[in-house]
């Protein structure tokens, strides 16, 4: 049987997978179902909103049933609803099936951080851009069936069919080794922490990752255009900045143990905003391709530790004296991060249709620096908080 350490990265690739697994299809679903770029981008948005929509539901859920539950019963519902992407025949009921799948991505997503939490509480290592990696990992796997698959003129209903059986070996396989067993029912209702949304600590970690998932939804939807746009590049060359994007994030995540051991979260957090920033402002300043190329390079590098660390750190301050707790965090925290997945790239295209794309990921560059002194700020507050604790005998 898996480790649950294993168990749970295999949980965070799962999840990449389903991801990667559909969202590569998206031009075959497209011209099967007759989709403009208007009615795309509209069905599209459904996943958005049901990511959005769920997270502080599952968060609920994980506290009433335990994350262990929601993760596998997320997974497995997940997995299973891939084929009916493949079955769609118009663009509204590609936006209802999204919606569905965003909704149990949430479930998945915010459980499978909890499970995450747990390994990282019983080991006492900083493994949380590590799981992180897992997704990415996952990803790659996904986008890969999707493009041998397309290759062998597969339908996507077919390719999906055979992802959906490879995830439910998956997740049998690694099912009884996940950790998170449902919490003590007293401890549900305990509040000693006082409310989630009454913490500023909690709102400047949100904040935090909400800058970080607008510059890494910039990243990924506007890097090979700006490359073909205002650098000259041809399509083909301009796709490996996003490679080069992604392949950086990955090896930080999973490289970076030591390095947020020596460093701290907080200044791990600061010290990956200055190199995110220093890398977008590289790319639109620098009026050469390789700038561009290395400068989104460098935004992967430096983005690949805000959303673990944040989650990892949001976990911590809903710990409870019992060692659970952090499930109303995390689902917290998550929510305000989703929607800067779900508005960063739209506001980004409507700045550049103001103005330019340039001038656009250069604003992206400065809202990423935020996130420096904001994690300054959300240190700060956490001492506070545990000062506080500490000449408070009532709480626990």
């Amino acid at each position: 049987m898996p480790t649950q350490r294993f168990a749970v990265f295999a949980a965070f690739a799962l999840n990449g997978i389903v991801f990667g697994s559909w969202a590569a299809r998206v031009p075959a679903l497209a011209d099967r179902i007759g989709a403009t770029e208007g009615s795309l981008g509209l069905a599209l948005l459904g996943g958005s909103i049901g990511l959005a929509a769920t997270a502080p539901l599952a968060a609920r859920l994980c506290v009433a049933v335990g994350a262990r539950a929601v993760l596998l019963a997320s997974a497995l519902l997940g997995a299973l609803v891939l084929p009916a992407i493949g079955l769609v025949g118009s663009p509204l009921q590609l936006g209802a099936v999204l919606l569905v799948v965003g909704a149990l991505n949430a479930a998945l997503d915010v459980s499978m951080n909890l499970s995450a939490v747990t390994v990282i509480r019983a080991t006492g290592r900083a493994l949380m851009p590590r799981f992180h990696a897992g997704f990415s990992v996952g990803g790659l796997i996904g986008s890969l069936g999707a493009a041998a698959a397309a290759s062998a003129d597969w339908t996507p209903l077919r390719h999906f069919l055979v992802a959906t059986a490879a995830c439910l070996l998956l997740l049998a396989w690694i099912a009884r080794a996940v950790p998170g067993a449902a919490p003590d029912r007293g401890a549900r209702h305990d509040d000693s922490g006082g409310s989630p949304l009454r913490r500023p600590v909690l709102w400047l970690l949100a904040a935090v990752a909400l800058c970080s998932a607008i510059a890494e939804g910039a990243s990924a939807d506007w890097s090979a255009l700006f490359l073909v746009t205002e650098r000259g590049v041809g399509d083909g060359a301009a796709a490996i900045a996003y490679a080069a994007f992604s392949t950086a994030m990955a090896a930080a995540r999973l490289l970076g143990e030591p390095v947020q051991r020596r460093l701290g979260p907080h200044r791990l957090l600061q010290l990956g905003a200055l190199v995110a920033a220093s890398g977008l402002a590289l790319a639109v300043l620098v009026p050469l391709p390789a700038a561009g190329f290395g400068g989104f390079a460098l935004a992967g590098l430096g983005l690949a530790f805000a959303f673990p660390v944040v989650m990892d750190l949001a976990g911590e301050a809903g710990r409870r004296a019992d060692g659970g707790g952090g499930e109303r965090e995390i689902g917290l925290v998550t929510t305000i991060a989703y929607t800067g997945f779900l508005a960063g790239p739209p506001l980004v295209g409507g700045i550049a249709q103001a103005s330019s794309l340039t001038t656009s990921l250069g604003l992206v560059a400065v809202v990423v620096a935020l996130t420096a002194p904001l994690a300054l700020l959300a240190r700060r507050a956490r001492d506070r908080e545990v000062t506080r604790g500490e000449a408070s005998p009532t709480r626990s």
